[in-house]
């Protein structure tokens, strides 16, 4: 028994370890997933912690409801972006999805493949993590995804925008085929029922 051991301990260690998640099952999986809603812990640049429910509707669409004390809310759809302010009365702040992170995961077509998009692609047996970032426009920050396999499942995010300052976004599990109505994504349904104006 003993004359086994070592040979047995040296065929363990020459088994090749689990690779990451590739490139092009993780384009796989996003393409697949086009409608999830989940619960989120955000943890923000300052290190405050916020809590809330997701939802998105690919391509283009995600929602973010802030629990209470926050109560605010970031609606994503018709191309652009709204931050809501819970405590005042003036139009949200609206940005182009085009200019954000979030873009690359949400537009119709994922294709990581693309020179570029992918400046960082690392992990094991246990987790992938892998960076992405519009070529044409590194300026718009990046935003890195970290999945677990069997199967393949979004766990967290975090987005470092073009000063960067890094949010990070961890969800909960999630209800995939599951969303809101079209209107839930609309900005300006979101303007009109809390009585705003552009």
């Amino acid at each position: 028994m003993r004359r086994l051991l070592p040979a047995l301990m040296m065929a363990l260690t020459a088994l090749p370890a689990q690779a990451e998640i590739s490139v092009s099952a993780i384009s796989r999986y996003l393409n697949d997933l086009s409608a999830v809603r989940a619960e989120f812990t955000q943890i923000n640049a300052d290190g405050s912690i916020s809590t809330g429910d997701l939802a998105i509707h690919r391509p283009g669409r995600a929602r973010f409801d802030y629990d209470p004390p926050n109560a605010g809310l970031v609606v994503a759809g018709g191309g652009q972006v709204a931050v809501f302010d819970p405590v005042s009365n003036t139009a949200p702040e609206q940005y182009p999805l085009s200019q954000t992170p979030l873009n690359l995961i949400l537009q119709s077509n994922v294709n990581l493949g693309r020179s570029g998009t992918v400046t960082r692609h690392s992990g094991d047996a246990t987790q992938t993590a892998i960076r992405l970032q519009d070529p044409a426009n590194p300026q718009y920050g990046s935003i890195e995804l970290v999945f677990t396999p069997n199967p393949v499942t979004l766990r967290q995010w975090i987005i470092t925008d073009d000063s960067g300052q890094q949010t990070t976004v961890v969800l909960g599990d999630m209800a995939v085929g599951s969303t809101l109505g079209s209107g839930a994504f609309s900005i300006p349904a979101e303007m009109q029922r809390r009585g705003l104006r552009d």
